[in-house]
């Protein structure tokens, strides 16, 4: 038996998106550890207040030797297309976070649409990481 503890979404600027998750989307943080021994790498981690046993990486995009150099321009430009990570939020009234993301400056790229499942609303975090949005009916998968 296991457990999803965390995933990994790449980003173009750590500090730019720690800012987004954080201040915008409203997550806290939940790790943010330099190692010197490892060049300086960065474990950053956020995740939604009120569900501690989840985290999401914000992993910036490695550069050689870890990830050649091509190998991390085709990532960068998969993530310009919005074809890098989803992220599935949910949420008990989908409008109501719409207009408080709104608020807060987030750019939404579907506003809250009624589906067979939910009502449903995606936007971008500021990477090109796609974030869904949902509310879900409570007779779904019932």
């Amino acid at each position: 038996m296991f457990k999803i503890g965390s995933m990994q979404v790449w980003v173009h600027d750590q500090d730019e998106a720690l800012q987004f998750y954080t201040r915008k989307l409203g997550m806290e943080v939940r790790s943010d550890v330099t190692v010197p021994e490892l060049g300086n790498f960065r474990w950053l981690t956020v995740g939604p207040v009120g569900q501690p046993d989840i985290s999401i990486v914000l992993m910036p995009i490695p550069q050689p030797p870890m990830m050649d150099r091509e190998t991390g321009d085709a990532v960068r430009e998969l993530m310009s297309k919005g074809v890098g990570a989803t992220i599935f939020l949910t949420t008990d009234d989908c409008r109501k976070a719409y207009e408080e993301l709104s608020a807060r400056g987030v750019e939404f790229v579907e506003p809250p649409e009624e589906r067979p499942y939910g009502i449903d609303s995606g936007f971008r975090d500021v990477s090109g990481n796609h974030i869904r949005l949902t509310q879900v009916y409570d007779s779904v998968g019932s």
